[in-house]
C-alpha cells in the first residue's frame, strides 16, 4: 500500500510480481454429499478467482499482493489471515464497516452437473463497493501484472468504473492478464457479454474457455476468439479436458500469428477430486511462466501442471508442484506429456526422473 511518512510524503509501494484485484468470499463446503437442504454441516475455506490466483503464485515463489475491500467482521478477518498466510501482501485490503464480508455455500458436485447447487450471499457486500476512490490504486498498479476478471465488473457499476480504468491504455501501466470469468447469474442486463469483450480487448493478456466464448459472443474455436480480441498480446482459450490453445497478435495482417506464440497443448489426464479452481490454477500456472519468460508451450503446460493440482484436491487451492519438479515435467516429450497421469498427492511426490512418468 502507498505509505504517508511522518514528513507527510508519500511513499510508492513495493513493485511486486503479480497484483491481483477482486473479491473473495468466506467458502462452506458441504460435509457429505447431497442438496444443500439435506447438508447438515459445512466446512469453511476461502473462494475468489482473483485471490486464488494471488494465492497460487504465491505458493510458487512469487511476489504476489492482493487487493480488495471486506467487511470489518469476522469473515473479512478470516479473508485476510487465511490469504496472508499463503504469503500473499494483503496490506492493501480496506475495511468496510458499512457492508458485510461476502459467503457462499455449494454441494459437493462437480459444478458441471444439474445437480450441483450454489447459494451466494454477496449482494451489497464490502468488495461491490470498490471503486477507483476506495482502492490504494498505486499498490494496484505496483506490480510486473495486474490480474483481474469479468467477476468483478459484474458486481457493481462503481467495480466496473475501476475495471475501465485499470485496463485503459496509459504509458507504465503493468501487464494486464484478463479472465473472462462469465457468470450470467451475476450480471443484471444482457450488456454483460459486451462489457467482457470490451474489458477483454483492453488487456494484454486474456483466458476465456470456448464454453464461455461461444455462449457470450457466439463464437467457435480459438481463432474465431483470437480474431474478435485483436488487441492483446496473448489469447488463451480453454477446451476443458481437451487442452488449452494459446494465440499471439496477428502481426502480418493474414490472419497467421508472426509471433512465434501460437500452440495447442493437451490437457493431462488426472483423477480428480473435485472439479474446482483448476481455471484459477491454470491462470497462475501460466502468468508463473510468463514471468519467467517460458516459451509459450511451457507457460501452457504449467497452467495445465497448476491446474491438476487443484484437481486433485477437495478445494479450490492446492499445494503446487515444487518448480524443479513442474519443470521437469513441462520440459517431457510429446509422447511422455501424453501417457504422464496425475492423481492426489502427487504434488508432494518426489520426482524421480524418467521414471517418474507413469501410463494408465
Amino acid at each position: 500500500m502507498t505509505i504517508v511518512t511522518t514528513d507527510g510524503s508519500r511513499k510508492a509501494p513495493d513493485v511486486v510480481d503479480v497484483v491481483a484485484l477482486g473479491e473473495s468470499m468466506v467458502t462452506f463446503l458441504p460435509t457429505v454429499p447431497g442438496r444443500l437442504a439435506d447438508v447438515p454441516s459445512f466446512e469453511r475455506a476461502i473462494g475468489g478467482a482473483e485471490s486464488n490466483v494471488a494465492c497460487v503464485l504465491a505458493a510458487a515463489g512469487h511476489s504476489a499482493r492482493w487487493v480488495s475491500r471486506v467487511g470489518a467482521d469476522g469473515f473479512g478477518d478470516h479473508l485476510v489471515e487465511t490469504i496472508g498466510a499463503y504469503g500473499v501482501d494483503v496490506s492493501s485490503v480496506r475495511r468496510d464497516a458499512a457492508r458485510p464480508t461476502g459467503v457462499y455455500f455449494r454441494t459437493a458436485g462437480d459444478r458441471a452437473s444439474d445437480a450441483h447447487e450454489v447459494a451466494y450471499y454477496r449482494a451489497g457486500s464490502a468488495a461491490s463497493a470498490m471503486t477507483v476512490d476506495t482502492v490504494d490504486l498505486d499498490a494496484v498498479r505496483a506490480g510486473r501484472v495486474l490480474h483481474l476478471s469479468g467477476i468483478t465488473a459484474a458486481l457493481s457499476g462503481p467495480c466496473l468504473d475501476l475495471l475501465r480504468e485499470l485496463t485503459a491504455p496509459r504509458p507504465g501501466r503493468p501487464l494486464v492478464s484478463f479472465d473472462v470469468n462469465h457468470r450470467p447469474g451475476l450480471w443484471r442486463d444482457a450488456a454483460g457479454v459486451r462489457v467482457l469483450l470490451e474489458l477483454a480487448r483492453g488487456a494484454d493478456i486474456v483466458f476465456v474457455g470456448d464454453d464461455e466464448a461461444r455462449e457470450a459472443w457466439g463464437l467457435h474455436g480459438a481463432r474465431a476468439v483470437r480474431e474478435a480480441l485483436p488487441e492483446p498480446q496473448i489469447v488463451v482459450v480453454k477446451h476443458g479436458r481437451g487442452g488449452a490453445t494459446a494465440l499471439g497478435k496477428d502481426t502480418d495482417g493474414q490472419g497467421e500469428d508472426a509471433t512465434g506464440t501460437a500452440a495447442f497443448v493437451p490437457a493431462l489426464n488426472v483423477d480428480v477430486v473435485a472439479a474446482v479452481g483448476a481455471g484459477d490454477a491454470f491462470a497462475a500456472g501460466f502468468l508463473s511462466a510468463t514471468l519467467r519468460g517460458l516459451p509459450v508451450r511451457d507457460r501452457l503446460r504449467h497452467g495445465h501442471l497448476m491446474a491438476a493440482a487443484a484437481l486433485t484436491v477437495p478445494g479450490d487451492l492446492a499445494t503446487p508442484p515444487a518448480r524443479d519438479h513442474a519443470d521437469r515435467l513441462a520440459a517431457l516429450d510429446d509422447t511422455a506429456w501424453g501417457t504422464l497421469r496425475l492423481g492426489p498427492g502427487w504434488t508432494e511426490a518426489a520426482p524421480r526422473a524418467e521414471e517418474e512418468v507413469p501410463t494408465p
